[in-house]
């Protein structure tokens, strides 16, 4: 939005006056005033200690006196929006898997979720992420542990042996983004047929114009079908 201010004739715009664009834009033609904003440079780091919040805290400090090895393993530590994330590496996911479990202190029992994401322009290069949800039943806490994995190399063991609710999980988290869950007893797919191609959730598969076959009709793709609007 651009104002003009009035001049000594007392007419917006006139002799003496001036125009004034919004945020303080002046000069540059811009009249939005978004001209000299600047985007924030994404930057991958963790979250200063302490978090601020008593459960979070308590579950990372016991994490590193149980787990020496525990600066090697994760790559960064998150508190945002009430939840602990925890970014772990693919080479000692399992070992922080049992630890989590069996620990006294900490005992995250129930694996309540695993799912994937695709971030494609992950900082790291590494957009495939699997999103691990898990809650300690005996001291009332949920923490998030999340492992990325390059597109070409989308390996993770299985955490079956650690959680057996992770089973279909990791099924559907393969058949719809490509994750290969080593170890797992059997990683076929669970929603899309078995010689479907490609991995639908991901975000660089088509929204549509595929065609889908039931019961010897084909649905149109959404571009194509009738709108009522």
């Amino acid at each position: 939005m651009t104002d003009l201010v009035p001049g000594s004739a007392g007419v917006p715009g006139g002799p003496g006056g001036r125009r004034r664009d919004a945020f303080g834009a002046r000069g540059s033609g811009d009249t939005s005033g978004f001209g000299g904003l600047v985007p924030p440079v994404a930057v991958l780091a963790s979250t200063s200690r302490p978090f601020g919040d008593e459960a979070a805290d308590t579950v990372y400090d016991t994490l590193e006196r149980v787990f020496p090895e525990l600066g090697d393993a994760v790559e960064r530590v998150v508190f945002a929006y009430g939840e602990l994330t925890i970014h772990v590496r693919r080479e000692r996911l399992l070992d922080v898997a049992w630890t989590l479990r069996d620990d006294p202190g900490l005992r995250f029992e129930l694996l309540s979720s695993l799912s994937g994401v695709d971030y494609p322009d992950d900082l790291t290069g590494r957009r495939l992420h699997s999103v691990v949800h898990l809650t300690s039943l005996t001291h009332r806490r949920r923490l998030r542990v999340e492992v990325s994995v390059a597109d070409g190399d989308a390996v993770l063991p299985s955490l079956t042996p650690v959680w057996p609710t992770a089973d279909w999980h990791e099924r559907e988290a393969y058949d719809l983004f490509g994750i290969v869950y080593e170890g797992h007893h059997e990683l076929t797919r669970i929603m899309m047929p078995d010689d479907w191609v490609g991995h639908p959730q991901r975000k660089d598969y088509p929204l549509g114009g595929i065609p889908v076959e039931y019961k010897g009709a084909q649905i149109p793709p959404p571009e194509t079908r009738r709108s009522y609007s």
